[in-house]
């Protein structure tokens, strides 16, 4: 069997010309951009950070390694700002899990509007309620288990850090441990991006196609993942390069525009109308990738001709 990269690539790319240009309708980008933004809505995470010195000294890291007992102390001491911190925390939980279900629906609304070729809303979501609502299970399963296990890493390298801190240990240990646990965080970044990778892009689908549960579409994925895990593994590192890629290109896109189109992009929606040729160029390679395994992947009408669009609901 012989596995090719770029001819599902430029397939994909022919479907999304046609589809969205041939002719161009505005109506259809904003109904197929709305299944888009439903579809993506958990899968760019936004975090920053900051950090500021006060100037009042050098730091001292005996209060790092007492900041369990200090934070204790402190909502001890403020359990009016304790409260305040539970019930923003569950705010931020449950503001996850209903985005986490939206786009779990959204992901077949999406993924039906480009197999077909058409601009649809309500039905998809109603179609695929089932398919859907398993997806989100697991997302949500996969999501706790993630978190448990970023924790006890946490807390791991906090034990860490108070041993080389208390035993005083040699430079040389002390690398090898840092080294140790960077790597082993980079292995569970890379094993929970790949999870990931293959859940949308193969898992999803298989789920589309048979109409079944996701635990049972990851039942037809892994044998297949099993005899053919390069490739699968490459996918992932080619689309890894396509993103870096895009992102260039939106940089460059955005100074070219005089920050105009970093604008719109930062709008909710409207972002995914703007870049409804990049995720559904995306999408379609995807599935143009996962139908070289076997006629049981595929999910394109047989024909390359797209059928007319259908009106939109």
């Amino acid at each position: 069997m012989t596995i090719n990269y770029i001819d599902p690539l430029s397939r994909a790319w022919k479907r999304m010309t046609k589809a969205l240009f041939k002719p161009f309708d505005i109506g259809k980008w904003f109904v197929v951009g709305f299944t888009a933004f439903l579809a993506g809505l958990t899968d760019c995470h936004n975090g920053g950070g900051s950090s500021n010195g006060h100037g009042k000294g050098r730091l001292d890291f005996s209060d790092i390694f007492d900041f369990p007992i200090i934070a204790r102390e402190w909502l001890t001491d403020n359990q009016g700002w304790f409260a305040l911190i539970i019930i923003g925390v569950l705010v931020v939980i449950a503001l996850v899990i209903l985005l986490t279900w939206l786009s779990s629906r959204g992901k077949f609304m999406f993924l039906d509007n480009v197999v077909h070729d058409r601009a649809k809303v309500t039905k998809p979501w109603h179609e695929f309620r089932m398919q859907g609502n398993s997806l989100f299970l697991w997302r949500l399963c996969f999501g706790f288990i993630c978190l448990a296990v970023f924790a006890l890493f946490l807390f791991q390298c906090f034990i860490i850090a108070t041993d080389i801190y208390d035993d005083n240990l040699s430079t040389q240990n002390i690398v090898l441990l840092i080294v140790g646990m960077a790597l082993l965080a980079l292995a569970v970044i890379v094993v929970t991006a790949y999870i990931s990778l293959f859940l949308t892009d193969f898992v999803v689908p298989i789920m589309y196609k048979n109409n079944i549960s996701a635990t049972r579409a990851w039942s037809h994925f892994l044998p297949l993942f099993k005899r053919h895990w390069l490739h699968f593994i490459l996918y992932g590192l080619l689309v890894l390069v396509l993103t870096i890629a895009v992102v260039i290109l939106v940089i460059f896109a955005g100074i070219f525009t005089c920050c105009l189109g970093f604008l719109l992009l930062i709008i909710p929606y409207i972002g995914s109308v703007t870049t409804l040729p990049i995720s559904y160029t995306y999408r379609a390679f995807s599935l143009k990738f996962l139908e070289q395994f076997g006629p049981e992947f595929i999910l394109f009408p047989q024909s390359e001709n797209l059928p007319d669009s259908s009106p939109t609901q």
